[in-house]
């Protein structure tokens, strides 16, 4: 029997000339396995030429402070044992040669923040650096022209970004307010329809919450427990706990006035109890000194 022919018919492959790139493991008719056996080994890019700020004031209001309100609580609670850089508004190089992509916010898992912070490399999240692209991304979407559900969307998914989440406050490209993605098969996102968004990979649900922060009622995106309940920010638990200190103040002050009022109905009946007693001693000597008057007159009262 003859030895069957491999090149039965060229493959794109070899059509594109990176056989050296992909070795021919085996082929089962017209179907063949290559093992990519490529490595490349990158010279340091001269950071020099990146731009890790530009001055520019690009954001409205309300993005800000909605990026303060997801990135505080992370700081304020103990919600997780890993260490984790959660940053807003800072660049994320995700190739040399392609300009950075700057979320609102972004969380990524077991690293840290630089340790210094004014060297360039160190102003902005180089993927290649830091080891890994983040974890989970946030777009707060205010207007219909940031492309945030199309272009950024697909630059995410090509990072490996687990978690894409995109608020639409303001109705301005959803139906709802919050739309979470999780990046499934095929490097595709697909909407996570979970109560309260709870991604199991982070330890985080997101719930859209209408409330006063900073003295703005809006409809705020915040971060959130299996459970639902919201995780706090800094100023939100210290007045939390100023709150708790006045009340077991208040209820120390009631346990001391009832400590007091019930002294002093101690006192009060030791008063009275003495006052008894006293009467009750003279009418004691009262009666034994009628008795001896009347023996005096010859009379016993026993008879």
């Amino acid at each position: 029997m003859e030895e069957q022919e491999l090149n039965v018919e060229e493959s794109l492959i070899e059509q594109l000339g990176l056989q050296s790139e992909y070795k021919l493991i085996k082929q089962v008719g017209r179907k063949r396995v290559y093992a990519h056996t490529v490595y490349y080994e990158l010279e340091e890019p001269d950071y020099d030429e990146f731009v890790t700020e530009d001055d520019t004031p690009v954001d409205n209001i309300f993005s800000e402070i909605q990026q303060r309100l997801l990135i505080d609580p992370l700081h304020a609670n103990k919600w997780t044992n890993r260490d984790f850089w959660a940053s807003s508004n800072v660049g994320i190089y995700y190739a040399v040669n392609e300009s950075c992509v700057v979320p609102d916010m972004f969380l990524s898992f077991d690293v840290k923040k630089p340790a210094t912070w004014f060297d360039k490399k160190d102003k902005c999240y180089f993927t290649w650096l830091v080891g890994k692209a983040p974890d989970l991304v946030v777009e707060v979407i205010s207007n219909k022209i940031g492309k945030e559900d199309q272009e950024k969307m697909e630059i995410y998914a090509r990072m490996g970004v687990s978690y894409y989440i995109l608020v639409d406050p303001y109705l301005h490209i959803y139906k709802e307010r919050l739309n979470v993605y999780y990046l499934g098969k095929g490097q595709q996102y697909e909407r996570l329809e979970a109560p309260n968004a709870f991604m199991e990979e982070v330890n985080l649900g997101i719930m859209i919450w209408e409330g006063l922060f900073e003295k703005e009622k809006a409809p705020w995106a915040r971060w959130c427990t299996r459970e639902g309940n919201v995780l706090l920010t800094g100023a939100e638990r210290s007045e939390q706990e100023a709150q708790r200190a006045e009340q077991e103040a208040q209820r120390a002050e009631q346990e001391a006035q009832r400590a007091e009022q019930e002294a002093q109905r101690a006192e009060q009946e030791a008063q009275r109890a003495e006052q008894e007693a006293q009467r009750a001693e003279k009418e004691k000597l009262r009666a034994e000194k009628l008795l001896a008057q009347l023996r005096e007159l010859g009379l016993s009262p026993e008879e």
